[in-house]
Order: structure tokens, then sequence, then C-alpha cells
């Protein structure tokens, strides 16, 4: 599945782990180191607990200040033993801690590089603009379909967001053209824009009609006074999902078996039964063309069932009659088993 950031190899995650042990274990040790000072400080030299802290910070450090009092023989070993751990467990931590910090930004900078060349060879993918609520489902979606497509945003939470649901996705604004450019829009086979503001919905849907003429534009709007807004500016539909959801909680009471029946068809159909639902186009030169449902024959030969066409000229038709003659750029609506949805798809 190529809408996922490809994973680390093991080697270099085993790495990674063993880093961080390096660097737990050193920061142990150097704990050790300054406990052993203040306990043998106060113990051999009779010093209070802070000037012996003192004494040992000084040693380590190696600043160079004056002793708080002269040492003992028994004092100036400890200082020794002290000096001699430090150089050797210092160094040790020291270079953990950097390897460390530069081993992170480097694989942060060809991590992004290698998900950049991902979304560059991305080909009839989707471009999904913000991951709030709303494009967090889409998303959801396209991936149990196994879609491509590439997520914007640019909000830190969104970010670490997709970066954990190892999304392909580029942290930016997506109202910039460049950054619709860098998501391959020239190659997309549709934009959707999600984000909260209708009028950075309606920016990129003007930006992308103006590169793109022929692409397919899904705009969300939070409000019905930006319908009209969004699709002159170019989106070929726009959806209100909290109007959607309105409609769907008052069906559930006016017409609950209705409600139950969509709940089924939209859910449980494909977890539970292995139907699903397709959209088929009727291209120009496919023998369908000037046929009527009984000619076709593609009850008969699938094994299923023609829901709704939708004409060329834009009108929808529902349950249509075994008489209805199909011609080019017809859209079948048809319900059916996978495999059977599969066969007709690559046949037709």
């Amino acid at each position: 599945m190529r809408n996922r950031i490809p994973a680390h190899d093991r080697h270099t995650t085993a790495m990674r782990e063993m880093g961080m042990k390096r660097v737990i274990i050193s920061l142990f040790l150097l704990s050790g180191i300054i406990a052993f000072g203040v306990i043998g400080y106060h113990t051999v030299e009779d010093m209070s607990i802070l000037d012996s802290l003192y004494m040992t910070v000084i040693t380590i450090s190696t600043v160079g200040f004056g002793e708080v009092k002269p040492l003992s023989s028994e004092g100036r070993i400890v200082t020794m033993i002290i000096i001699g751990t430090w150089i050797t467990i210092g160094a040790y931590t020291i270079g953990n801690l950097f390897r460390v910090l530069v081993e992170g930004e480097l694989s942060k900078t060809f991590g992004r590089k290698k998900v950049e060349k991902q979304i560059s060879q991305l080909k009839n993918h989707y471009i999904i603009c913000g991951y709030g609520r709303i494009g967090k489902l889409i998303c959801r979606e396209l991936l149990n379909n196994d879609i491509d497509f590439v997520a914007i945003d640019n909000d830190p939470e969104a970010v670490e967001q997709l970066d954990k649901d190892k999304i392909l996705f580029i942290p930016k604004d997506a109202t910039l053209e460049d950054v619709l450019l860098s998501a391959g829009l020239m190659r997309a086979k549709g934009i959707v824009t999600a984000l909260r503001s209708d009028a950075d919905n309606v920016f990129i849907s003007l930006t992308a009609r103006e590169l793109r003429p022929d692409i397919y534009i899904l705009a969300r709007a939070s409000d019905e006074s930006s319908l009209l807004k969004l699709k002159r500016a170019g989106a070929n539909r726009v959806d209100l999902p909290y109007a959607i959801g309105g409609k769907r909680m008052a069906q559930a009471l006016v017409k609950p078996a209705v409600g139950d029946f969509l709940d089924f068809a939209v859910m449980e159909m494909d977890k539970n039964l292995g139907l699903g639902m397709e959209e088929v186009l009727i291209r120009e030169n496919s023998g369908l063309v000037g046929k009527n449902l009984i000619q076709s024959n593609v009850r008969q030969d699938f094994g299923v069932i023609i829901v709704a066409i939708k004409k060329h000229t834009g009108e929808m038709t529902f349950n249509p009659a075994p008489t209805e003659v199909l011609y080019a750029n017809d859209t079948l609506v048809i319900l059916g088993k996978k495999e059977d949805l599969y066969r007709m798809k690559k046949k037709i």
C-alpha cells in the first residue's frame, strides 16, 4: 500500500534503540560518579552534602576553582578516582548524546526525502487538504479501499497524527500553489478540500481548477452560504457534513427502519456479506452502448444488481427498468459480490 510511509528497516530501528540504551546507561554511570564523589568527600573529608557536591562538580567539570579545604591523602585518592572515571565515562556520554542527535536529524531528513520521492511517483491519486475530523475519515476510507492519496496539513497536531498514522503527507499550507503542485496535482485524479475554513476551501478550489481544468474537486462546506461560492470556484461537488449528520439523526427518529437499513448497507454489507457497491463508466467504445439492460446481459453474466444509472446528461435513474437504454458516458451504480464487481469492471 503506497499511502503508507515506508517503514525503516530492522537494522535502523535496532541501531536507534541501541543508541537510546547507551545514552541511558551513560547517564546512569554519570549519576553514579556524582553519588560516589558526594559520599566519598562526605565520609573521608567530613564535608557537608552541599560542599561534597560542590567538590564533585568542580572536579568533573575541571573548572579549576579552589578546594573547600585542603584535602587529605584519602581525599586526593577520591579526587583522582573521580577524574579518571569521568575521563572515560564523560567522553562516552557526550559521544552517545551527539550520535543520537545527529542520527535523529539525519533520520528525519532522509525520511522526508523518501516520502517526497514516493509522492512524486504517485499517479491518478487523490489529494486530501486537511486532516481534521472529516479529512481523517476520508483518508481512512481511502486506505481501506487501497486507493493512493497524499494528505496536506500544516497544523502541528495534525502533522503529529499523520506521522503517527504513517500516512503520506506534506506538512505545509494547502492554499499555496507550489504545495498543491508538489502533492502531484498535475497527475492527480481528484482533490478534496476539507479544511475548517470555507474561505480556504474556496481558494484551493479556485487554484486547483485554474491549474487543472479537468480535475475532480470535492469540497467541504461548513455553512450553506458557502455552497454557491464553492461551486462557482470550480468544485464539482460540495458536501455539508453537519447537515448530512443532522438529516441522518432526524431520519433515525422519523424513519428508524430506513436508518437501520442504511447503517446495514454502509457498515455491515462489506464486512459480513462480502458485498460492495461500485460505479462503472460506459466508454464510447464499449459493447454496451445502444443496448438496453436486457440485451446487455449484465445481470446474467455477472450476477450484479444495477441500483441506478447516472446518465451522461447528469440525470440519475434509480432502479432502472429492463428496457433502459445505455449510452456512452453513462455510469452504472452496481451492487454485488466483490469478485463479481471486479470481473465486471475488468471486462467493461
